[in-house]
């Protein structure tokens, strides 16, 4: 597996669900990193203002850019989250909406 590979490829969970690629989740933690430090600047030391001013620049940052990984990763085949989720033993599985109360 190379390394665009490990980075765009969908991961599939013990459910079978494709979650976010490692290319999604590191872009989060840039994006979020670069926005507080850049934020708390901007605030001076305001919380609220602050916390206004992050959700609202880093939220169109995190849209567009996970569009574009999206795009770039489609087509790839999905890859196991971790090897563990090889190992489920899949009688044992809940329904999805088992939790739920009549």
């Amino acid at each position: 597996m190379g390394v665009f590979e490990y980075l765009f490829a969908p991961r599939l969970d013990h459910r079978g669900w494709q979650t976010p690629s490692e290319a999604s989740r590191i872009y989060f933690v840039v994006v979020m990193l670069a926005t507080i430090i850049f934020c708390w600047n901007i605030s001076k030391s305001n919380i609220i203002i602050f916390l206004c001013l992050t959700m609202l620049i880093s939220t169109p940052i995190l849209s567009i850019g996970w569009w574009l990984i999206s795009l770039i990763s489609n087509g790839i085949k999905p890859r196991l989250l971790v090897d563990s989720v090889s190992r489920v033993d899949k009688s044992k599985k809940l329904p999805l909406h088992s939790f739920r109360k009549p």
